[in-house]
């Protein structure tokens, strides 16, 4: 179906509901892998000395897509304040620590994986969220130069 639009807000409206499904399914893949390297930080070392909360490895938070005035935004981020069980650090402390590659402030000389650091690299840096917005886009039936 053509649409036509004579100006710039008539196209914003017109690309809406696209944007969101869109940013919707950029997010989820934020977030999928965000938790992927969530659970290699938790594979990669095991207490000996105490037992494990979970508390970071179930951190992670998406939020749903929403509008904000001509734009779709959506939100992947580490919940930190949500972790307190952890002695004598703070979940800002440790969620730090895991994107240093570091378990409880320690190197403990495993690949570590550097959790935040390697989400963004493997969705925005490496150019996957920008080729899934290029691929969305064209199944939608639009015209999208690479």
């Amino acid at each position: 179906m053509v649409k036509r639009v004579s100006n710039m807000n008539e196209l914003a409206a017109a690309m809406m509901p696209y944007m969101e499904s869109m940013v919707e399914q950029m997010a989820e893949r934020v977030y999928q892998t965000l938790n992927y390297f969530l659970q290699e930080y938790y594979n990669s070392y095991s207490p000996e000395y105490y037992r494990r909360q979970y508390d970071f490895l179930r951190s992670a938070v998406k939020v749903e897509p929403k509008r904000v005035g001509n734009r779709v935004v959506a939100s992947v981020y580490i919940d930190y304040d949500s972790m307190d069980n952890y002695y004598n650090a703070s979940g800002y402390e440790v969620t730090s620590w895991a994107n240093q590659g570091l378990h409880g402030g320690l190197d403990v000389g495993n690949n570590t994986p550097h959790v935040w650091d390697d989400t963004i690299e493997n969705t925005i840096t490496n150019g996957e969220l920008l080729k899934m917005a290029i691929k969305y886009l064209k199944s939608k039936g639009f015209s999208v130069r690479e």
